[in-house]
């Protein structure tokens, strides 16, 4: 299946979810989002994960993704974010914000993948 158009497609899954605040267990979740970036690029498509806007927004506000401040960030940059998505990819695992992107693009009429393969490929690009 291909496409003729490159989607914005917003990156879904645990980020802080079980890690009780570790920060090396939120940037091995951080990797595991970033690992699906390529193959959305690869297919043409402009890959977006929220803590890719959300982290610099915080770290610029002295704050951290264990500070009280991310809720005030985090979750609004999806939700943000998605004003200007055309699709999700929603990756395995347990996460409240994650389930609230896939609930918002719903909403929105967006489509919600749940494995890369899913993604249809633009004409011309190697998917």
């Amino acid at each position: 299946m291909t496409t003729t158009k490159p989607m914005l497609i917003l990156i879904a899954g645990p980020y802080r979810s079980g890690t009780d605040g570790d920060p090396q267990a939120m940037a091995a979740n951080l990797a595991r989002l970033e690992s699906a970036a390529w193959p959305i690029f690869a297919a043409g498509h402009i890959p977006m994960i929220g803590e890719w806007v959300a982290l610099p927004v915080l770290n610029s506000a002295g704050a951290g993704p264990s500070d009280p401040l991310a809720e005030q960030v985090l979750y609004p940059a999806a939700a943000r974010l998605l004003e200007r998505c055309d699709a999700v990819l929603r990756l395995p695992g347990n996460s409240t914000g994650a389930d609230q992107d896939v609930a918002i693009a719903e909403r929105r009429g967006l489509p919600v993948y749940h494995d890369i393969g899913e993604i249809p490929a633009v004409e011309g690009q190697r998917g």
